[in-house]
């Protein structure tokens, strides 16, 4: 029964959203996800994205890695700090990063309402992914391994690509996977820093948002099914790769 009704929880809302934008037609379905506003808003968000998570699965896992293995002061406190975007509301993290980032900041940076500013808002609320997916497999993996294998000769390099990342890889295309999904929703972050301009910083969820304003239902229910399919057919193929990754290292 729970089963059931977990299910019902997730399809049905789902179900709602393809009906919505499959009501006029298919022609008017391809018609609002190729306007060029809509096109410019995808484009921007998967591309962003992309970037994103690439550069998070390499930062990610070495801060995993460092607060795994090494030891330095304010290591708790770094430790902490990494599971602030999941605590702060998504509109308030768009609110610091606005105050650090934006014309005013105090570090001397201003990136507010350039395309840097979507790619720093949404590295800001996905990084800890990866590091959080990361640092258990850390803590579990057997350190002799690599002692063995610098034992018989093999060099650092040699030790972390036969050894470290085989073992890791599961866990980092789970984050990537993540990453991405939270990504390509992202909302609250983007609302301040970006400035929302169309064609150069608006993201999908964005204009998502300004078309119910707009009580044009059909088009944002049309770029949400967009999104949901990328979402979909990404985290597919993360997960069958995480499971070859899983089987291979066994």
């Amino acid at each position: 029964m729970l089963g059931i009704y977990l299910s019902a929880l997730v399809l049905l809302p789902i179900a709602a959203l393809t009906s919505e934008a499959g009501k006029g037609g298919l022609g008017a379905f391809w018609r609002e996800i190729t306007s060029p506003q809509a096109l410019a808003a995808i484009k921007l968000t998967l591309g962003v994205s992309v970037v994103v998570v690439a550069v998070n699965a390499v930062f990610g896992t070495l801060l995993a890695w460092v607060l795994v293995r090494d030891e330095f002061p304010g290591k708790r406190a770094v430790n902490a700090l990494i599971d602030l975007p999941f605590a702060l509301p998504t509109i308030v993290a768009g609110l610091v990063l606005l105050s650090l980032y934006g014309p005013k900041s105090p570090v001397g940076v201003n990136v507010a309402f350039t395309r840097a500013s979507v790619a720093l808002a949404l590295l800001f609320v996905t990084l800890p992914f990866v590091v959080r997916s990361v640092q258990p497999v850390l803590h579990e993996l057997d350190v002799s391994m690599e002692e063995a294998a610098a034992s018989l000769g093999a060099g650092p390099f040699t030790t972390v690509r036969k050894i470290v990342l085989p073992n890791l890889t599961p866990a980092i295309v789970s984050g990537i996977a993540l990453s991405f999904a939270r990504a390509v929703g992202e909302f609250g972050s983007l609302v301040l820093i970006t400035g929302n301009l169309p064609f150069k910083t608006e993201a999908a969820s964005v204009y998502i948002f300004s078309q119910i304003q707009n009580e044009n239902l059909p088009a944002a229910a049309a770029v949400s099914f967009v999104l949901l399919l990328v979402a979909l057919a990404v985290l597919g193929a993360l997960t069958l790769i995480s499971r070859w990754s899983s089987k291979h290292v066994r």
